[in-house]
């Protein structure tokens, strides 16, 4: 299947420079090398390989190729600073990728400046919207809130083969990319809040209460909450605010990029799919178009609740409710929806026997909707 940046990435390599991003195993790879059958002498070289490695550090590679992906770079030493002069001094008309790992996203942030030479994607997890038209959105829904929208284990379409993937994803993760950020006496306390957090998608987070259950201190915590983002194993949600700061203060939503990895249930299964698919839509528009969005839920003091809330700046424009049967509006979203008339309201229904709108609020067939996304 062709994924959905392709055509984007493809363009934008006759202007700058592309560096892909994304979770380990999502298809950065494979998307890569699907790109270089657009060009006719295009070199593929992986720093994890030795011998690719060695052409690197001495750049070696032929200079008439017309597309050069460079995979992994980011594990080579002042690997910006490298890739600045590469693209700096290439052959005219030479296209060039750079793919690496979550934590390229993390290191692209300080050091070296790479102002005004490349273009950035996130390349996400597999979406009902993606699936189109090879499968039926509901049967798209259906598969991925079992199997996950990682390509390996969605593709298998066994419940065996995406175990035995995903305890092998998640051990090699822990063993090798967060040794990067964290001491290893740290590990077992990190596995552990992961195995926690799989019993707990779609609640809001007390540090207080992760640190207790962890014997750690809170900000630990919030560290190891931060790596496992960094890493794309989690993403968390924050509640809406106005104020930008006060948000940040607030209680997260964390979910995993890997649906198949959440032990709470099929209704925590089915939020953490919807959870992917707008995050998916949100990187989408901020890559493709600068937009300035970004996905939240919304919660008062009290308890009263929407799943999740899409903005524009400081705008909301949608506010999003997850239900895997009922039909009936929340309770919150109906709250919410009379202080927030502006922005569209739904609920979004995994098993619905017909859509309707109830005092403004459209109950929609959740995977036809989501199939509509941009991404």
């Amino acid at each position: 299947m062709k994924r959905y940046l392709f055509e984007r990435i493809h363009r934008d390599l006759a202007k700058k420079m592309v560096i892909l991003t994304g979770p380990r195993q999502v298809g950065k790879t494979w998307l890569a090398k699907a790109l270089m059958e657009k060009f006719s002498y295009p070199q593929y070289l992986n720093f994890d390989n030795s011998a690719d490695a060695r052409i690197i550090k001495g750049q070696t590679w032929p200079q008439d190729a017309d597309l050069l992906i460079l995979d992994e770079i980011h594990k080579m030493k002042s690997w910006k600073r490298f890739i600045k002069g590469v693209y700096d001094t290439r052959p005219a008309g030479q296209a060039i990728l750079i793919t690496g790992s979550s934590r390229m996203e993390t290191y692209r942030q300080a050091g070296e400046s790479l102002a005004g030479r490349y273009f950035a994607y996130r390349l996400d997890p597999i979406s009902v919207r993606e699936l189109q038209p090879g499968l039926p959105p509901k049967e798209a829904l259906d598969r991925l809130a079992r199997f996950g929208g990682f390509p390996e284990p969605l593709l298998s379409n066994s419940e065996d083969e995406a175990a035995r993937w995903r305890n092998q994803y998640l051990t090699d993760l822990v063993r090798e990319d967060i040794l990067e950020f964290s001491r290893i006496q740290e590990i077992r306390a990190i596995r552990l809040l992961v195995e926690m957090l799989r019993d707990r998608v779609g609640s809001p987070l007390s540090y207080t209460g992760l640190a207790g259950d962890l014997q750690i201190a809170p900000n630990t915590v919030r560290k190891y909450l931060d790596i496992l983002e960094s890493l794309c194993i989690i993403f968390l949600v924050r509640p809406f605010h106005a104020n930008i700061p006060r948000s940040v203060l607030k209680e997260p939503k964390a979910y995993f990029f890997d649906s198949g990895a959440v032990l709470a249930g099929e209704g925590a299964r089915f939020e953490n799919t919807c959870a992917v698919c707008l995050l998916k839509r949100v990187h989408f528009l901020q890559d493709t178009k600068g937009a300035v969005c970004s996905l939240h839920y919304v919660r008062t003091r009290d308890g009263r609740e929407v799943d999740f809330a899409l903005s524009e700046g400081k705008h909301l424009t949608h506010l999003l409710e997850a239900k895997v049967s009922v039909s009936k509006p929340s309770a919150g979203l109906r709250y919410f929806h009379e202080r927030h008339p502006e922005a569209v309201a739904l609920q979004l229904v995994k098993n619905l026997r017909q859509e309707e709108t109830v005092s403004g609020i459209t109950v929609a067939n959740a995977a036809a909707w989501l199939a509509k996304l941009e991404a």
